[in-house]
């Protein structure tokens, strides 16, 4: 892996050219994401420049951010009438693995990613497991869907065993973008680029929270050809 000059932008980069991002907080004023349809609009006017070619929204559903499917499907009509761009705009969601979840899963509520809505992208805490987490994953899958766990490099708990047993579940994974470059400190890093080298990594996305992420890119750049052909939700 090869670092860029600090001189060249995310936009000349060609990292993003024909990306899918199956990961983003670009939804505003649902949860810890962006706050006001401007800067979303600002976001997605990037994006276009970087090259990127479609967008899924994953707002947090969570105990902390109770978002109700009927409403993130409201706040998602309304960007989607106010932005007039080239991009491809989905709506899903980012599901934390908690009570609220146990809650939903009865009730089969979702909001399903993928073009045959039967992918589900999960997280869990970044310290601990939630109780019962590979029973849940299987109920998950009980109902159809195909679940995706969001940055699995993040999760401190996790060892190589941890994900090998998720991949032998089936379980997909997907990368934060940033994390190989350095945006979430070195001990990220590492595990993002052992997980990709054993090609544990199915989709990716950039977890993008603000327009700042972009203009913090960190110093150490990723080279477009060290990543794989992510498949695209």
């Amino acid at each position: 892996m090869w670092p860029f000059p600090k001189r060249l932008t995310l936009s000349s980069s060609g990292l993003f050219q024909g990306f899918t991002d199956c990961h983003s907080h670009i939804l505003p004023g649902v949860d810890d994401g962006v706050r006001h349809l401007e800067e979303s609009l600002q976001i997605l006017g990037r994006y276009e420049e970087m090259g990127f070619k479609a967008v899924w929204f994953t707002p947090h559903i969570m105990e902390d951010f109770p978002n109700t499917t009927s409403d993130l499907r409201s706040r998602f009509e309304e960007l989607k009438e106010a932005y007039h761009g080239s991009l491809e705009l989905h709506l899903g969601a980012e599901n934390m693995i908690d009570n609220l979840f146990e809650k939903r899963l009865e009730d089969n509520d979702f909001l399903p990613m993928g073009p045959r809505a039967d992918h589900l992208l999960v997280e869990t805490s970044y310290f601990t497991p939630p109780y019962g987490f590979h029973s849940t994953l299987e109920k998950v899958m009980s109902l159809g869907y195909y679940p995706v766990l969001a940055h699995p490099e993040r999760y401190v708990y996790m060892g190589p065993k941890d994900y090998d047993r998720l991949k032998e579940m089936k379980i997909q994974f997907q990368l934060n973008v940033f994390s190989l470059a350095g945006y979430y400190g070195s001990p990220v890093r590492k595990v993002a680029e052992t997980l990709l080298k054993k090609g544990y990594y199915d989709y990716a996305g950039t977890d993008i929270h603000s327009v700042t992420m972009l203009d913090d890119w960190p110093d150490r750049p990723i080279a477009p050809k060290s990543l794989p052909s992510f498949r695209s939700l």
